[in-house]
């Protein structure tokens, strides 16, 4: 079976987990969890950087932080990982769902500012939604596929309607955005390393930003919220702090990031080329604006009596090549079926479409053409099996 994702550890980390190992370092206390962080730091262009459990401990942290409260609203794209949907749940408060530009499939700042222009209005220094009467607590665009969305319009309206920044930038660490690293871009920037991220740590996250005093906070909510003496304890905080094990792993990968950044472009680039011309196929977005670091490659499938591409991804097992549908969007999931939301034009005409290909960076060329050769036979000869 040629996978769809797996990770590459063909670096140091099995030295850095003797090292782990050897030391007794092996919880959240150790050297590798700070060295982690300034690289983190620095492959990003921020000046600080937190450490946490997962991508999703990082922006429920970052939410905190920013100032988001129990029953506030937070701006969140519906084409998203349920995980940045279940965040702002965890800190309290509900999404407010909104559609995405077909340019780059990340959330609309015209949509956006349009919304909160008319649907909001200031109150006691608040930002009010009209409707609900609940204060909008923050915007949190999210980078698909590791594009960047448009954050100069962002920073833009958080700064006309002072609403905080958060980016979930999950996937996207190596991207760029008009030349630019992501660290500056919001409030504060969350990563994942998930074990199918191109840099992973086997989990984990990690929060960014330029403002020490938030990444203190989020440092001293991930560890119980811990003051001195040891065991006093000034708020209620969590146990989400990263692992030196898990540290390990990630500064190894780290030190490989342009490669296999760079890597993953390549693959996108030989799918997009090899497809090019060929009838009811698309791509994913590519956007003047930025250089997306390509965490996941595949196409999208047009035929206009398409139902359902989880049957061609059942016919790619059968010949050996794992394919995935992608994320089913916010407002179609059950626990926020009731959350505010705008309209969907854009998002419903592609999510269902959607095809994922092998893309693990150490995809040799071969299993690459083998997976395209599999996938032009099917959407040319098969279309009955593919359409259902």
């Amino acid at each position: 079976m040629i996978p769809l994702a797996i990770p590459n550890v063909s670096g140091k980390e099995g030295e850095y987990l003797r090292e782990c190992v050897d030391s007794n370092f092996v919880s959240s206390v150790g050297p590798f969890v700070e060295r982690f962080e300034e690289a983190v730091a620095k492959a990003s262009g921020a000046q600080f950087a937190a450490a946490t459990t997962s991508g999703t401990s990082g922006l429920h942290l970052a939410l905190i932080a920013v100032g988001v409260r129990r029953d506030d609203l937070v701006i969140l794209p519906s084409f998203t990982f349920i995980a940045s949907a279940n965040a702002i749940t965890h800190s309290g408060a509900t999404p407010w769902l909104f559609d995405v530009e077909a340019r780059s499939w990340t959330l609309d700042p015209a949509q956006v500012k349009e919304c909160l222009a008319a649907q909001t209005e200031r109150h006691g220094g608040e930002l009010i939604h009209r409707k609900s009467r609940r204060r909008v607590g923050a915007i949190m665009p999210v980078y698909t596929l590791g594009m960047p969305a448009d954050m100069d319009a962002f920073r833009s309206i958080s700064e006309e309607f002072r609403l905080p920044l958060v980016a979930d930038a999950a996937a996207a660490l190596g991207a760029r955005y008009r030349g630019r690293n992501l660290g500056k871009l919001a409030d504060l920037t969350v990563f994942s390393f998930n074990g199918n991220k191109t840099i992973t740590c086997g989990g984990g996250g990690c929060v960014v930003g330029e403002q020490k005093r938030l990444l203190q906070r989020i440092q001293h909510l991930s560890t119980q919220a811990r003051s001195e003496p040891r065991c006093n304890h000034d708020e209620v905080g969590f146990n989400y702090r990263m692992t030196n094990l898990q540290a390990a792993v990630g500064c190894a990968q780290l030190e490989r990031l342009e490669e296999l950044v760079l890597a993953k472009r390549g693959i996108a680039k030989l799918y997009n080329q090899a497809f090019m011309g060929m009838a009811g196929v698309g791509f994913l977005p590519e956007v003047t604006y930025a250089e997306s670091a390509c965490w996941f490659s595949g196409i999208t499938i047009n035929k206009p009596d398409l139902k359902d591409v989880s049957l061609l991804c059942q016919q790619m097992r059968e010949q050996g090549i794992e394919g995935r549908t992608f994320w089913k969007p916010i407002h179609l999931q059950e626990p926020y079926s009731e959350s505010p939301f705008t309209s969907f034009d854009v998002t419903e005409r592609f999510w269902f479409r959607i095809l994922t290909l092998p893309c693990s960076t150490n995809l040799t060329e071969k299993d690459q053409r083998k997976v395209i050769a599999v996938v032009s036979e099917i959407v040319t000869k098969s279309s009955r099996g593919i359409l259902g």
